[in-house]
């Protein structure tokens, strides 16, 4: 250990998405999170993570069958648009085990109010009271809950941008109030997410002309086969006007579909046509074209892939290893922060003039004067055994305790540069104090 400094680098940025199980994923659902998200998961210096929202499905779904069939879909989906498994980490929420668990922590930091003006929930209060019904006929305590359930999902992995449609962007807001909340009341331990939209795509329209959703049953599926998928965009709806007559790009479900597969050049090659009256039989023809042109290659790998749902489930499994090894420390480290201690490891440090207890050692975070985090160690008789520099937030300084409370002296290495020698105090006796810490807290 030296006196040295650690050079500070940039955290990689991390991306995190996920769909909910209750259905087959439609053209809304890849324009709008998976291909967005795929292409996020390859930029140098990204961590992505995908997972398949099964906690939510139940809020919305009671057929057991079909959150089963839909996860396999999703799944499929989204490893046939070109998803690595290898590069991501992607998972089953359900697999986490830390989630409901965080779910709790921050459910007991957020307000009844702020729930109370969640979209989803005051559209069912609003429905009821227009039929007359009690404002809170049929709500569910998981569809009141849903927004910590989403915000437990994005913070366990300190998610710094949330790809979303634009009618989820109070669930990320809320998300950022649940962190700054608890970090006001238990130190820095959540990153403050962001949503991220792509303008163009945040809602694309259905078969109708409303948002595509399953809800509305207007919905193009992702990997249906050639004809069909050229027999729904002919069910597109659109105006009387006909062939030869010019046609508004602004307002067609059919225009904005084709702008979120097209080129910027060939939305206005299209736009132009609409300008010379282009029919409408015409104007299918080219949309479904284009998306076939792109969803026509994946369609072959999905079709593999659901024949095989063993290999997914194998892929999954993986995933949520890889996830838990970032949950389950973190989660460790937010109940040693909320007080969720074991009692044995809570020994205080004596009090000057009377004779020290004997106890398990124990780590102290404090602030100094410059406004540095720091850290030390105190053995079973109060003596400092270990102390740190400087960190930057007592986020980093807990981070570092958690790494050594859960590694013991192997995490040493690692921050050396992080720490202070002490005079008169043995590699031994501190390599001695970690190992009982480490068994305390395991």
């Amino acid at each position: 250990m030296t006196n040295k400094q650690a050079p500070r680098t940039a955290a990689p940025q991390r991306f995190l998405t996920g769909i909910t199980t209750t259905g087959t994923p439609h053209l809304g659902n890849y324009v709008g999170s998976i291909r967005p998200s795929v292409a996020a998961s390859t930029g140098l210096g990204a961590e992505s993570f995908y997972f398949l929202a099964d906690y939510h499905a139940l809020i919305k779904c009671d057929e057991p069958a079909r959150i089963q069939q839909s996860t396999l879909e999703i799944a499929a989906s989204w490893l046939a648009a070109g998803l690595d498994p290898e590069r991501v980490t992607f998972y089953r929420q359900s697999d986490i085990l830390e989630i409901p668990e965080l779910t709790w922590l921050l459910t007991c930091v957020t307000a009844k109010g702020v729930l109370n003006r969640a979209h989803a929930y005051k559209a069912s209060v609003d429905k009821n009271t227009a039929a007359g019904n009690d404002p809170d006929a049929d709500v569910s305590a998981g569809l009141f809950m849903y927004p910590v359930l989403m915000g437990a999902d994005i913070l366990m992995f300190k998610a710094h941008q949330v790809p979303v449609g634009r009618d989820q962007i109070q669930h990320i807001e809320m998300a950022r109030d649940m962190a700054q909340r608890f970090n006001h009341l238990y130190g820095e331990h959540f990153v403050l997410p962001q949503a991220l939209i792509e303008e163009s795509v945040a809602l694309l329209p259905g078969l109708d002309g409303r948002k595509m959703s399953k809800s509305y049953d207007n919905a193009i599926p992702l990997f249906t086969p050639r004809e069909q998928l050229k027999k729904l965009i002919a069910g597109i709806v659109t105006d009387s006007r006909a062939p030869g007559e010019p046609k508004q790009a602004e307002g067609s479900a059919l225009f904005q579909i084709y702008q979120a597969f097209a080129s910027e050049q060939e939305t206005a090659a299209l736009r132009k046509s609409f300008d010379e009256g282009i029919g409408w039989g015409d104007a299918k023809q080219i949309l479904f074209e284009r998306i076939d042109q792109e969803v026509g290659p994946m369609r072959e790998r999905y079709q593999t892939l659901m024949q095989d749902p063993a290999k997914i489930e194998a892929i999954l499994l993986a995933g949520a290893d890889k996830a838990r090894r970032l949950a389950t420390p973190f989660m460790r480290e937010l109940r040693q922060a909320v007080g969720l201690r074991k009692l044995v490891a809570q020994t205080a440090t004596p009090a000057k003039g009377k004779a020290a207890k004997t106890g398990l050692p124990v780590f102290k975070q404090y602030r100094e004067a410059d406004g540095k985090f720091h850290f030390k160690l105190l053995g079973a008789q109060g003596q400092m055994l270990l102390q740190s520099h400087g960190f930057e937030s007592p986020r980093e300084a807990a981070q570092a305790i958690a790494s050594l409370q859960a590694d013991g002296a192997t995490a040493l290495p690692p921050l050396q540069d992080r720490l202070q020698t002490l005079p008169g105090v043995t590699n031994e006796a501190i390599t001695s104090a970690l190992d009982l810490v480490r068994s305390a807290v395991q």
